[in-house]
């Protein structure tokens, strides 16, 4: 038993984040991880065009649609890093929002590192908007169809986190903790890449598709479920995430994900209310 708890508590130190590398080029676990979310999520969306009727809308426009929220998400993200989490940083060194040196440092590579998943969402939504408004199917038709696929993707992203052995959990004195490699000291850190991977991703996913044919009115109400569902996942699980380290806890004992969190939570019921009231 105590063989397993070491095994268990190390098991960061013995993963390679990197798959293969061929000279100076890598491919890391991180980046299939994000092709695997997205390829999942476009599969489960086509399956539901073929088996749901209710959905009018063609293999083209799934293509364009999906394109679309790709772009749109790594955009968001990047930008929502930089705005919400990093502003002072970035606000001094504009050029790394996008380029991967540091041109007051001999162009020293520093790589892109930095994605927010609320920045992400904002992206999504709005180049989604922007893709419906010539089309014949609305932003809500759209948010019924992706909702339910889109969480399971999140499974593989935070797996992917959790083997770059970063974004790692708060201290603790549990057994259930992991020492990881990059963190600030050795202490036990829960592996809160876990919780989100199988809270986020796997739980939603199944509660969502087990939804996804008996709750269909108001037309959008996936989305609200949506934003509702995850930021209330993830507002608790931040109990248990090291906040970042440059913002540390930004009102009260909330970490700034605790914090967007609660603002989707309140989009989220606001949004309901206005698709009732839309419909009545």
């Amino acid at each position: 038993m105590k063989e397993l708890a070491n095994w268990w508590q190390n098991l960061p130190y013995h993963m390679d984040p990197v798959l293969f590398q061929i000279g100076s080029f890598r491919v890391q676990y991180y980046g299939l991880m994000y092709i695997v979310a997205f390829g999942l999520t476009y599969a489960l969306v086509v399956y539901r065009t073929r088996t749901e009727t209710r959905f009018k809308i063609s293999l083209d426009d799934i293509n364009g649609l999906t394109t679309s929220m790709v772009l749109g998400l790594i955009i968001g993200a990047r930008l929502g890093y930089v705005l919400f989490y990093n502003l002072d940083y970035y606000s001094q060194h504009p050029l790394q929002v996008i380029l991967p040196f540091d041109p007051a440092d001999g162009f020293a590579f520093t790589g892109i590192a930095g994605m927010s998943y609320h920045g992400g969402l904002i992206g999504v939504v709005i180049a989604t908007y922007l893709y419906v408004r010539k089309s014949e199917f609305s932003i809500f038709t759209v948010g019924d169809l992706y909702a339910p696929a889109v969480p399971l993707g999140y499974t593989f992203g935070r797996l992917g986190n959790f083997i770059n052995g970063e974004l790692w959990g708060r201290a603790t004195t549990s057994p259930i903790g992991m020492h990881f490699p990059l963190a600030p000291d050795e202490a036990l850190r829960h592996p809160s890449q876990l919780y989100e991977a199988f809270f986020e991703g796997i739980f939603l996913f199944v509660v969502f598709w087990l939804l996804r044919k008996k709750i269909r009115r108001p037309e959008g109400v996936f989305l609200s479920l949506y934003l509702f569902g995850y930021g209330f996942v993830r507002f608790f699980i931040e109990f248990f995430r090291q906040p970042d380290t440059q913002l540390g806890f930004v009102f009260a004992r909330f970490s700034m994900g605790q914090v967007l969190c609660g603002f989707m939570m309140l989009a989220a019921v606001a949004l309901y209310f206005y698709l009732k009231n839309r419909e009545a």
